[in-house]
């Protein structure tokens, strides 16, 4: 269960949708001047080099960020998500990529809070570095599902939470929406991204199916393909679930998800969906 190390698919095509859905949900959030707080169930290390040995063995992020990074006709808000990113590298040298929680370091204020569970013990070290001196932020070493729903409902009355687990236990499935229920029963008004891969179509049917038969209300997701489906070919697309979006998320990855499919697409097969799974 804890094999799972996410520096080798550092700034792939999926990261580059969960980091951008992240962002807009963040900045909109930010907007208002109250408080809120962030959880992240699964927050890896932190931010990843992308001249490690793991992250050079399949090179994922040259067909994900690398691709933006080499491009010269981005929409604004790719421009704006690529701002952020690049602030990670020292003197632009384009040789690092952060992951989640050193997004929400930098997006959140200092009235805000971030809780980052982290069970892998070579992946808590980074993140122990990367927060050492964040006086807002607590890593804590545990199952984030379990960690999450003893959070809730957060004093801020106000937050993300994130959740990406690897779905190396296909029983994760299961988990997230369970874990989600419980949840929205305790912080019915927080927003929640759930990330996930496709690389067997009819798992992500079935958490569609359950979460839209969940009592779970106000549902979008977006969905980032660079192949058709196809199980032999692996992970061909990724997508975020998310409840509560902010108003003007829906019409922001309208607009921008046919440009990464078209840029990030493999062999002309890149696909998006944007779509209402519960209403409001």
């Amino acid at each position: 269960m804890l094999s799972y190390r996410h520096s080798y698919h550092a700034g792939n095509f999926a990261d580059v949708l969960k980091h951008l859905v992240q962002q807009r949900i963040l900045a909109y959030l930010t907007q208002k001047d109250k408080p809120l707080c962030y959880i992240d169930t699964h927050a890896g290390a932190g931010a990843y080099s992308l001249n490690s040995p793991e992250a050079q063995k399949k090179s994922e992020f040259e067909n994900g960020i690398g691709k933006l990074w080499s491009a010269d006709d981005l929409p604004e808000l790719v421009k704006n998500y690529l701002k952020l990113v690049n602030q990670i590298h020292p003197e632009k040298t384009r040789q690092h990529y952060p992951g989640s929680p050193w997004i929400a370091k930098m997006m959140l204020r200092r009235e805000d809070r971030l809780f980052l569970h982290e069970l892998h013990p070579s992946e808590q070290a980074p993140l122990n570095s990367l927060f050492q001196r964040d006086k807002r932020a607590k890593i804590r070493q545990q199952n984030g599902h379990q960690g999450l729903i003893e959070l809730l409902p957060p004093k801020e009355r106000r937050g993300l939470v994130l959740i990406d687990p690897s779905y190396e236990v296909k029983d994760e499935y299961k988990t997230v929406v369970k874990t989600l229920k419980e949840a929205y029963k305790r912080f019915a008004t927080g927003s929640y991204a759930l990330w996930y891969p496709v690389v067997e179509r009819y798992r992500i049917d079935n958490l569609e199916k359950q979460l839209c038969n969940s009592g779970i209300r106000n549902i979008q997701l977006f969905e980032l393909g660079i192949r058709h489906d196809n199980e032999d070919f692996g992970m061909t697309a990724s997508g975020m679930i998310v409840i509560n979006p902010p108003w003007t998320l829906l019409k922001e990855m309208q607009t921008v998800l046919p440009y990464l499919a078209e840029t990030l697409g493999e062999e002309g097969e890149g696909n998006w969906r944007a779509e209402v799974l519960v209403e409001e």
